[in-house]
């Protein structure tokens, strides 16, 4: 009994800290919207903002590549050329392959 009492009279006169400590426990680490919780999201949004950008810089690129697959002639024989190694009947097709290189 004698150390219950001790313990309740140093609860009793270290409250306020002992309230502060629980705050801060529960508001830093515990709570679903902790501080631990909101620097994770955080971070997280902040990639998905990146890869945002990257996708729709390549959406961007593709695009005006469609646009001119669409009204230029040249461009659809280009690609055909380059990436599908497609030639004209009199023509020979050599194909350089490096190690840094890889045939699409």
């Amino acid at each position: 009994m004698g150390r219950l009492l001790a313990f309740w009279n140093s609860v009793r006169r270290y409250k306020y800290a002992a309230a502060l400590l629980i705050f801060l426990l529960i508001i830093g680490v515990l709570d679903e919207n902790s501080l631990y919780t909101r620097f994770q999201r955080r971070v997280e949004i902040s990639n998905l903002k990146r890869e945002i950008k990257k996708y729709q810089s390549q959406y961007e690129t593709e695009t005006a590549q469609l646009e001119a697959l669409r009204n230029d002639p040249a461009a659809v024989e280009r690609l055909a050329r380059e990436r599908y190694l497609m030639k004209r009947p009199d023509e020979d097709v050599f194909v350089f392959v490096t190690d840094s290189d890889e045939v699409r």
